[in-house]
């Protein structure tokens, strides 16, 4: 994956936090309130299994992606820590400071994969 693929992927999420993108729900063999707690709390491994629709199968444009990511994160930000964004395809309902922290971690977690 390269850095703009990375953030890409990254931004999809974000959008599908803010209601935007709609990946289709795939079944899971726990229920999303354990998968929710183990996403927020345990450590994240490599290729950690990740939904379909969030992996990039063209290039995208470093620069382009960098100028979305800032403003959506800027634009999760800005919601009220006590909002209920959209429905995550995989968590279930999570509370805004939940998203925040989902966001974080999965952005943590891409940054430290090429050393930033």
């Amino acid at each position: 994956m390269s850095v703009g693929q990375m953030l890409w992927h990254c931004n999809q999420a974000m959008e599908t936090a803010l209601g935007r993108v709609q990946p289709d729900p795939k079944p899971l063999p726990i229920p999303p309130v354990l998968l929710r707690f183990l996403a927020l709390n345990m450590p994240w491994t490599k290729n950690a299994p990740t939904n379909k629709a969030f992996i990039p199968v063209e290039s995208h444009d470093f620069s382009v992606e960098l100028a979305r990511c800032q403003r959506l994160v800027a634009e999760i930000a800005a919601q009220p820590i006590d909002s209920l964004p959209a429905k995550h395809p995989a968590f279930g309902q999570m509370t805004g400071k939940q998203q925040s922290q989902l966001h974080a971690k999965h952005l943590d977690h891409h940054l430290k994969q090429f050393g930033v």
